[in-house]
């Protein structure tokens, strides 16, 4: 059974940074790609960045890109997202996801097998 912990949301104003840590139980964590996602109150799950097995590849949203880095560090079996110019659209609940295909989109939300709980992002104006 695999569990992901999502943590290092909270309150921040405009302008500000967070980073975000998705840490993954077993042991085959560097073998999978993994993903962040957020859902704001009335809104679907969105996809927000990706980054492939190895950390050779990185995917992004047309909304966060150039201010959101994804990174992982395989030997912690941990995965960060860090926001930066965070703006007051990008309040939400994010989640970390693994994916366990090797080909097909990363964008999806189909093609994600394993969620966390969620971690509240919230930037004030």
């Amino acid at each position: 059974q695999v569990q992901l912990v999502e943590s290092g949301g909270g309150l921040v104003q405009a302008g500000g940074s967070l980073r975000l840590s998705c840490a993954a139980s077993g042991r085959t964590f560097s073998s999978y790609a993994m993903g962040w996602f957020r859902q704001a109150p009335g809104k679907e799950r969105e996809f927000v960045a990706a980054i492939s097995w190895s950390g050779g590849s990185t995917y992004y949203a047309d909304s966060v890109k150039g201010r959101f880095t994804i990174s992982r560090d395989n030997a912690k079996n941990t995965v960060y997202l860090q926001m930066n110019s965070l703006k007051p659209e990008d309040t939400a609940v994010y989640y970390c996801a693994r994916r366990p295909f090797v080909s097909g989109s990363y964008y999806v939300l189909y093609e994600y097998d394993y969620w966390g709980q969620g971690t509240q992002v919230t930037v004030s104006s």
